[in-house]
């Protein structure tokens, strides 16, 4: 089982390297469910030496995006092949709440290295169809927290998604995942990796009137979650 990471930080990439995770999703504004993170926060992911998969992610909210958007996402795809990443992290869906394959397709087809379905397939109507969808176009990975709002409550769906992949597609379970449920998720669920960010929130500079409500990477509980995980490995 691998883990992941999730990085919006320099203290969460030093974390990254010192407990050897098996790879980081780097991005930024995790308050926000992560946004794309700058071309200078990739690059020193790759010179720290981490397996770097770059958050494609213009905008919070949802994942139905319009025609402009989806020319940015494809634009940002292509700079991140040249950059020479080791994976992207997306999603795209139509407002039926299905995949947008075109364009997944497109960016599966011109993406040199693995790519990730993020949580916009939590959104979906129906995954059974889509997740053979993913299959056959070579997505590596789908990050899910079994469609629901995390995943301690979409434990038996996630447990489904690993049976139904049959090892063709990697199950990545993510979203919520804390000291309290990792054990739970690992042995029930078995994926085949786990996704975490290790924050906590605080406030920042609270003195000045630009104070912020933020997600702080916390090393104490990355430690300890990744020890679980590997001792249930």
């Amino acid at each position: 089982m691998k883990i992941e990471i999730c990085a919006a930080t320099m203290e969460a990439l030093q974390a990254a390297v010192e407990l050897k995770a098996d790879r980081v999703e780097v991005c930024t504004c995790l308050e926000q469910g992560g946004l794309s993170p700058s071309l200078g926060f990739i690059q020193t992911s790759l010179d720290f030496g981490l397996s770097t998969h770059v958050l494609v992610r213009p905008r919070s909210g949802g994942f139905v995006y319009s025609s402009d958007e989806i020319q940015l996402i494809l634009r940002e795809v292509e700079l991140l092949n040249s950059l020479d990443v080791d994976g992207i992290v997306v999603g795209l869906l139509k407002p039926n709440m299905r995949l947008e394959r075109e364009v997944i397709q497109e960016i599966r087809s011109n993406f040199r290295k693995e790519v990730t379905l993020h949580r916009a397939f939590d959104d979906l109507v129906e995954w059974h169809e889509e997740m053979e969808f993913l299959k056959e176009i070579g997505v590596n990975r789908i990050l899910t927290s079994g469609l629901a709002t995390s995943v301690s409550k979409g434990i038996p769906t996630l447990m489904e998604m690993v049976a139904h992949a049959k090892g063709s597609i990697e199950i990545m379970a993510g979203g919520g995942i804390n000291l309290a449920n990792v054990a739970e998720i690992v042995q029930k669920v078995q994926p085949d990796a786990v996704h975490f960010s290790a924050t906590t929130k605080e406030s920042l500079d609270p003195s000045s009137f630009f104070s912020e409500e933020r997600l702080v990477f916390d090393s104490h509980k990355a430690k300890k979650l990744v020890d679980l995980c590997r001792n249930f490995t």
